[in-house]
């Protein structure tokens, strides 16, 4: 019998060649970040998320299409979309209208969740979108005040900060537009009933104010990131545990979502760089 006719298996037949999947590349401080952002709608149930810039945005679309499916997420104008598409993509299935005064009003119940950012943040989580310096005379003009006060009063309030350094974590703010534990507490109880500011997210870890007294403390950080780094980058004296754990790794799905589906353009690599 000729190799060619040799039956399956016999000692005359080549094994058949498999090539092994290629495992994929480990995740990068920016999926870290994307992650760690996700999270902070880990068990939020049927709330308006409301992520302000890229990384929050994938973040967002990761927690609903996996651990918070409840979530609901806008096109970033007036509507209610069904469908979880990639960041910058449009959006095939609409659920619903939600215009400007509809939102405002949304704000007001408390059934949302936003991640806004921040040009300046104390260690009670007052936070400073508008000028820096003095205010009748500042050296750099911002975006303005916003809906910064009536977002942290009225519902839970996150910061996503990419660049995480003295000039952002300050002893001081500026200028309060969002409002922090101490000034809070300061105006009594119609602004703590709903003041909530469950997680900052930075590039270099994940902080909260799980303390005592209500300033921020090192929830954990990001691999390759060390407790010094993240002190030297901050203006004003952290909380940090004795044992600080790293921030989660992705699962290989999550991986696969935050690459392939929800940011296959890789745009969450230009706002967080190593």
């Amino acid at each position: 019998m000729s190799a060619a006719s040799a039956a399956p298996g016999s000692p005359s037949t080549p094994a058949p060649s498999v090539t092994p999947p290629t495992p994929a590349a480990p995740a990068t401080r920016a999926e870290y970040a994307v992650l760690a952002c996700a999270e902070v709608w880990r068990g939020a149930g049927e709330v308006l998320a409301s992520p302000m810039g890229t990384v929050p945005s994938i973040g967002a679309r990761l927690a609903r299409l996996t651990f918070s499916p409840e979530l609901l997420l806008t096109d970033g104008e007036a509507l209610l979309i069904g469908d979880t598409p990639a960041v910058g993509a449009r959006s095939e299935v609409t659920e619903g209208w939600l215009p400007y005064r509809q939102h405002l009003a949304l704000v007001a119940t408390g059934r949302r969740h936003v991640m806004m950012g921040a040009s300046q943040i104390d260690r009670f989580g007052n936070q400073n979108i508008s000028c820096i310096g003095d205010w009748s005379r500042p050296a750099r003009q911002l975006l303005g005040v916003r809906g910064a006060p009536a977002n942290t009063v009225n519902n839970p309030t996150s910061y996503w900060i990419p660049r995480h350094s003295p000039r952002t974590f300050v002893e001081r703010v500026d200028m309060v537009c969002g409002v922090g534990y101490d000034r809070a507490a300061a105006a009594g109880p119609s602004a703590t009933r709903f003041h909530r500011l469950p997680d900052v997210v930075s590039d270099l870890g994940v902080f909260d104010f799980a303390t005592p007294d209500r300033t921020m403390r090192l929830r954990s950080l990001h691999p390759g990131v060390t407790v010094e780094q993240v002190r030297q980058a901050t203006g004003f004296e952290l909380v940090v545990p004795a044992r600080v754990p790293f921030t989660r790794e992705p699962t290989a799905a999550e991986l696969r979502l935050i690459r392939e589906v929800i940011d296959p353009r890789g745009l969450r690599d230009r706002e967080v760089r190593t």
